[in-house]
């Protein structure tokens, strides 16, 4: 804000206050007087550095000569000189009491102590400024905004967050800047933006490092078909690893200053990017991409009209044609008037972080966090505070799955004393984890009788609301997959293919003590006669045959299943373990089958392509020698007539 106020108080020659025409000097050194007079004459003949000089002598011969040092200043802030300005303020305004004609220059001095996060003598000069009676109204508001973020920050440096960041590796941070850093689900590999220098001809580049015993391997570029001698970076990517939306300016197929471009990756090749069109983008700047878990909502930063400030948040959606939605401002729950940018969705989805001057905050750019409750309403920004968040402008910051570790970019000064930005590493402090923590299901989906990879859709449903939280496909050449899952919910994982039979997977998050990652391979049965598949998210009390709520998920994708196979008759299978008699067991499987077969006819399944049918406990999958193995047993099978 120094320099955007530079122009308010920028005095050419000489400033009213300060000239020996208008006002005695505190200095009773006719010699230093004569000086000072000769430097009024300097300025008006534009030799500032004479000036300058002859101002040096003045101060020499009376050290307190207030009026000279105020002129040094003022001298100094035309010439760009910001360090020399703020010395011979603080110098010359020390020296004499308050006094309102010098109102611009504490506002000055304070201006320049904020730019230091010295904010106790910040808020001082601005009072001080305020006290003259300033006639411009919005340096009146400035400073009374100033002097709030003062007290702000002075109350937060009184509590701070713990926090202790680490300086990632020589091989991460090789390059003259590093940031926007993020990682997949299982954090395995890890993206980031960097370029040489800020020189014009050094350009942005997306790099990716793995992580090998835990350790990372020197970057690489992600890909020929990704960087280029344009800007390629504000990288973001999906869990799975295998979808990539970035910025890139200038290009021939550009529609914007700066437009968001979209990859996908099989095996380990990256396709040739696409801009992501004008459903996403803009004629205005578009950038600083974040992606949810499956890849497909999309938050971003741009300066398109119809926002609430210069840069807003926005975000949108993916269709099941896997076309985007046109993008909605987040609103002026995150929005400001300021600066809101840097969108980085934690991996469930739940916690959204971000960085905004317009917020309450220590002054620049801060990082704040907002929480997706119920209503599917983002809370009120809360600000993580010091010392994470300083009096400068703060970066973008990733917080992986597990709320457990957190990077970002900071700016520092090497060895050599050049600028730089660099990555860090943290371990989260309790106040700024995500409302969830999340980790993930992991696996390969192969053929079962061919062992194959397959390239199926992998669906995540939250069971007890049934509805679709996330959908990836396996990659066709590898088979691998992966998927988010959070606390707090009960999953059915949905795998499918054409010709082959799905298969259903239950997981319960229900409690967090559950929450470690899952590896799981699946392998989908081709559909043909004598073919089967456990329907594993259908649930019943014990003893009882009436269905529960929660299997209307699975019932569901069943009835889809069926009607996408028009021909296919089937017969619905009741299992039990051996607890209890078998006429009991065998009667409580039928019944079981039927509630099952009655649900599929009662939604437009025709009865002649359904048959039911109770096996007791017969065909148990396990030995009934233990709890797990009786559970396995209790189970609803479809079989392919």
């Amino acid at each position: 804000m120094y320099k955007v106020f530079l122009a308010a108080f920028f005095v050419i020659i000489t400033v009213n206050a300060t000239t020996a025409q208008h006002q005695k000097l505190s200095t009773t050194n006719a010699k230093a007087e004569k000086l000072y007079v000769k430097a009024d004459e300097y300025a008006r003949a534009r030799d500032f550095n004479r000036a300058l000089q002859s101002l040096a002598e003045a101060t020499e011969k009376d050290p307190k000569f207030a009026e000279a040092y105020i002129k040094a200043a003022n001298l100094h802030k035309m010439m760009g000189n910001k360090d020399a300005t703020f010395n011979n303020l603080q110098k010359g305004l020390s020296l004499v009491p308050f006094n309102p004609a010098y109102g611009n220059f504490y506002f000055d001095l304070a201006d320049l102590y904020f730019a230091q996060g010295n904010y106790e003598d910040s808020k001082k000069n601005f009072q001080a400024f305020l006290k003259s009676n300033p006639r411009n109204p919005k340096l009146v508001s400035w400073a009374r905004e100033q002097i709030k973020t003062a007290d702000y920050a002075i109350e937060a440096m009184k509590e701070p967050v713990p926090f202790d960041p680490v300086q990632m590796s020589g091989s991460i941070n090789k390059f003259g800047l590093q940031y926007f850093p993020y990682t997949t689900a299982d954090q395995r590999f890890f993206i980031y933006t960097a370029r040489l220098s800020a020189r014009p001809d050094h350009d942005e580049n997306i790099f990716i490092t793995e992580r090998v015993n835990g350790e990372w391997q020197v970057p690489i570029s992600i890909s020929n078909n990704i960087n280029t001698n344009a800007n390629e970076g504000a990288a973001t990517i999906s869990g799975d690893g295998k979808t990539l939306v970035f910025t890139s300016c200038n290009r021939a197929d550009g529609l914007g200053d700066c437009d968001l471009y979209i990859s996908f990756r099989t095996g380990n090749e990256w396709s040739k990017p696409k801009n992501m069109g004008m459903a996403v983008n803009s004629k205005a700047w578009d950038s600083q991409p974040s992606l949810s878990a499956d890849g497909r909502t999309l938050y971003f930063t741009s300066t398109r009209g119809g926002g609430v400030g210069k840069e807003d948040i926005w975000v949108t959606y993916q269709n099941e044609d896997a076309t985007w939605v046109k993008p909605g401002n987040l609103g002026k729950s995150i929005n400001t008037t300021g600066r809101d940018m840097a969108p980085s969705v934690h991996m469930s989805g739940s916690t959204l972080y971000f960085v905004s001057d317009g917020h309450q905050g220590m002054g620049g750019l801060d990082v704040f966090k907002t929480n997706l409750n119920q209503q599917k309403q983002w809370s009120e920004p809360q600000n993580l505070g010091y010392p994470l968040n300083t009096h400068a402008d703060e970066g973008s910051l990733f917080i992986t799955p597990d709320n457990k570790t957190g990077y970002y970019s900071r700016r520092v000064t090497t060895d050599a004393g050049a600028p730089a930005v660099q990555l860090f590493r943290f371990n989260l402090p309790a106040e700024w984890r995500s409302r969830e923590n999340s980790t993930y299901a992991q696996g390969r989906v192969f053929d079962a009788v061919t062992k194959k990879p397959l390239n199926a859709q992998v669906q995540l449903y939250d069971v007890q609301s049934d509805s679709l939280l996330q959908q990836v496909n396996s990659d066709k050449v590898s088979g691998e997959y992966t998927v988010v899952l959070t606390e707090g919910r009960q999953y059915a994982l949905y795998v499918a293919a054409p010709k082959y039979l799905m298969n259903s997977v239950s997981f319960d998050y229900t409690s967090p003590k559950n929450l470690t990652p899952v590896a799981l391979d699946v392998y989908l049965e081709p559909i043909k006669a004598g073919a089967t598949m456990v329907l594993n998210n259908l649930f019943f009390d014990t003893g009882k045959y009436a269905l529960e709520k929660q299997s209307k998920t699975e019932l569901n994708k069943l009835i889809r299943f069926i009607q996408q196979n028009g021909t296919l008759k089937i017969e619905i299978e009741g299992h039990t373990d051996d607890v209890g008699a078998d006429k009991d067991n065998q009667l409580l499987s039928e019944k079981r089958a039927k509630s099952v077969a009655d649900y599929l006819t009662s939604n437009g399944i025709s009865k002649d392509r359904i048959r039911y049918k109770g096996y007791g406990e017969t065909k148990p999958v396990k030995p009934n020698t233990s709890e797990e193995n009786r559970q396995l047993n209790r189970r609803i099978e479809m079989r392919v007539l």
